[in-house]
């Protein structure tokens, strides 16, 4: 998946990526040059007094090592700049394939997990490529190179490698080994410590309301040591990497001084290229610690790119059709036929074949018990779902049909959480009508009410909404929410329980002031309150998913034993006669 991950994202830096390698290239030709020079300073200057091929070759050295600077400077820069923007296209698209997931791949996500995939995974991904550009690409040229060089200076010598390189290969991959489980269980876990985070930061009021700071801080400390626990021993794995490799390289020092020591001393080799020998030997040593680096940056990388791929490759369950159909006749007349809905992993069906229909001008309310599910049967209107069975059709084309600009203009959904995003209350507002006038957003703001309170909030339209609406209350947040869905003037308005917040003189005020607004429209209400309801053209009273009764207020009174039940847990029968 790493390797794919690369492939796709990486080609549009495909230049970038090879003057690195390239530079990577002269940097590292660079160092192999530099001991070869060093030990002809010593074996041809200074060993006969050469002053002349001392300070020629010297000039030579620091040539190198300032073009060497040169190319690492540069490099790096390339290679920032690559893996930077490595990371802002995969969040880019990590970004829009959410924007595209229905209810149900969220739910099967979550928020905290695609949070955490979006920064952290894409991070580890993004630090391995900037590794790998700007330090392991010269690790294969410097262990080829260094060999080369290394035979050439001394064969005999040599044949420590063959003892070095497997020991060091040896002690690099049993530890590397014992980390990749790790770091997969460390990605885990700050998946939960990030969702309990997220939790308690959103429900801190209820938290504080009932006192439980001290049970969420013990929580909270539960996920925070298992994360802790997973980092500790990946860290003490990786403190244990370098001593283990700086202990071979050491040994591999004195191994070779000791072995060239006696080359000298018999005259089979001279003191410079031992020197150089020496280097050379360290460079095949850096390379391998520097795969070693690699090899402990990879699996996290690779362990990311999986948790980053699954999102990536999750396809959505509500798609766009192949060929959308527009409806000759727009009117918003809405059917349900036969339709039945089960969450994935439920062991039954939440809706049960409800057939109904409501027709433009008509209030359709739908009451049921908690659980019965009324929010479900409005987000198959709104296909955030799509149905198992049966079909939802809106001016007589299935939703599933239908163009998503037509369907998205066709409906106003106010949802049971109202959500309003961080900017001014016109931004909010104009969601629903991107072309809205400073007069029509007042209007709507008078029609849902909510007018007053926001000329008395500093700026008026243009007054701060904090992320969420947590700087405005409940109530507010419900009556701002309907106002977005009356900018957006849909032939369907969808309520889902939307004046849970309000008070009753708040909501007959409201209802009274959206008729005008939604008598050509088809209005579907889901409410737990009979008396805001009563007045609908037609109720639907669902029960354990199943369309039990349908009616007026007064016929379900006389014919529905459920409705009654409904009703009676709220007022007497004489009141709601």
């Amino acid at each position: 998946m790493l390797v794919r991950l690369l492939r796709d994202h990486l080609r549009p830096y495909r230049g970038a990526v090879a003057v690195v390698v390239l530079l990577q290239l002269l940097q590292t030709i660079g160092s192999l040059l530099l001991p070869n020079l060093n030990a002809r300073i010593i074996d041809e200057g200074v060993a006969v007094g050469d002053i002349g091929a001392i300070w020629r070759l010297g000039a030579i050295m620091l040539a190198v090592t300032v073009a060497q600077g040169v190319a690492a400077v540069v490099a790096v820069y390339f290679g920032a700049r690559t893996a930077m923007a490595l990371g802002r296209d995969v969040r880019a698209a990590l970004f829009a394939r959410v924007q595209r997931f229905s209810a149900q791949e969220m739910g099967t996500f979550g928020a905290p997990s695609l949070i955490t995939r979006t920064t952290n995974d894409v991070q580890q991904i993004q630090m391995f490529v900037l590794m790998t550009l700007t330090i392991i690409v010269m690790a294969p040229i410097m262990l080829v190179g260094g060999t080369v060089m290394a035979l050439q200076e001394d064969v005999k010598l040599s044949a420590l490698l063959l003892v070095i390189v497997p020991v060091l290969v040896g002690v690099v991959a049993l530890i590397v080994s014992r980390m990749v489980p790790y770091f997969r269980r460390m990605q885990t876990r700050l998946d939960a410590v990030n969702g309990v985070m997220r939790e308690q930061i959103t429900g801190i009021r209820v938290i504080r309301a009932f006192v439980r700071e001290d049970l969420e801080r013990a929580r909270y400390a539960v996920v925070n040591a298992d994360l802790a626990e997973v980092s500790v021993r990946v860290g003490k794995l990786m403190a244990l990497m370098f001593p283990a490799v700086m202990v071979v390289m050491n040994l591999s020092s004195v191994a070779v001084l000791w072995f060239g020591g006696r080359y000298v001393d018999a005259g089979e080799m001279q003191i410079g290229a031992l020197t150089a020998f020496l280097s050379y030997i360290m460079f095949i040593l850096m390379a391998v610690m520097m795969s070693s680096m690699m090899i402990m940056i990879g699996p996290r990388a690779a362990v990311s790119a999986t948790r980053v791929g699954e999102v990536l490759d999750s396809a959505p369950t509500v798609l766009a059709p192949a060929d959308p159909v527009v409806p000759e006749h727009v009117t918003g007349r809405l059917e349900l036929d036969g339709v039945s809905f089960g969450y994935p992993g439920a062991q039954e069906d939440v809706l049960h074949d409800v057939s109904f229909v409501a027709e433009p001008g008509m209030t359709t309310a739908v009451i049921g018990s908690t659980g019965s599910g009324k929010s479900t049967l409005v987000n198959l209107v709104a296909r955030l779902f799509d149905a198992r069975e049966g079909s939802v059709r809106i001016d007589g084309v299935d939703v599933r049909d239908l163009a998503p600009e037509h369907l998205s203009a066709s409906i106003g959904l106010v949802p049971q959480r109202a959500f309003l995003f961080s900017g001014t209350v016109a931004s909010n507002l104009r969601l629903g009508g991107a072309g809205a006038s400073e007069e029509e957003l007042w209007d709507v703001l008078r029609t849902a009410q909510a007018e007053s309170f926001v000329r008395e909030m500093d700026g008026g339209l243009e007054a701060e909404i904090a992320q969420g609406g947590t700087n405005v209350s409940g109530g507010q947040r419900q009556r701002l929410s309907i106002a977005r869905a009356l900018a957006h003037r849909p032939r369907i308005y969808l309520f889902d329980d939307s004046f849970s917040a309000l008070d009753v003189a708040t909501d007959a005020a409201l209802r009274a002031a959206l008729r005008p607004h939604v008598r050509d429209a088809v209005v579907i209400v889901v409410a737990q309150r009979v008396a805001s309801i009563r007045d609908a053209d037609q109720i639907l009273v669902l029960d354990e998913g199943r369309l039990v009764a349908r009616g007026t207020h007064h016929e379900l009174l006389e014919e529905s034993e459920t409705y009654r039940e409904i009703v009676t847990s709220q007022m007497t029968l004489e009141e709601a006669r």
